[in-house]
């Protein structure tokens, strides 16, 4: 559980780095697949995942408290994208890949702090 937590932050540091220095990339790829069900099954399933383990091994990390809360937050926006449906789902992912362009980068910095603080808690 802990070597997914670690990968997960990762893969959520590269990917913060890879919107900050270009993030046309990631956002090209995910307004060609926004519409696909894997993208939102994978979007249900990662969450509750990560949110589980986030829970279980918090006591092991060095911010159990946090770490507990980021897990049952995680948990909650996988059931909350699962409840949506469809068709909700790809509206949202639509107006959310609209808007954000401005605030790519600043977004893109947001992730790879937040996939370095995973990182950081569990090693």
């Amino acid at each position: 559980m802990t070597q997914f937590i670690i990968l997960f932050g990762t893969l959520t540091l590269l990917t913060g780095l890879v919107i900050f220095i270009n993030p046309d990339s990631i956002f090209s790829f995910l307004k060609k697949y926004y519409a696909k069900i894997e993208l939102h099954i994978a979007a249900v399933v990662l969450r509750v995942i990560l949110g589980i383990f986030l829970i279980v091994k918090a006591d092991t990390s060095e911010f159990p408290i946090v770490i507990e809360v980021i897990g049952w937050i995680s948990i909650i926006a996988g059931i909350f994208f699962a409840g949506i449906g469809r068709e909700n789902f790809k509206s949202l992912m639509s107006w959310s890949l609209s808007i954000i362009k401005p605030m790519a980068r600043i977004g893109g910095i947001i992730a790879a702090i937040f996939g370095a603080f995973l990182i950081y808690a569990f090693i």
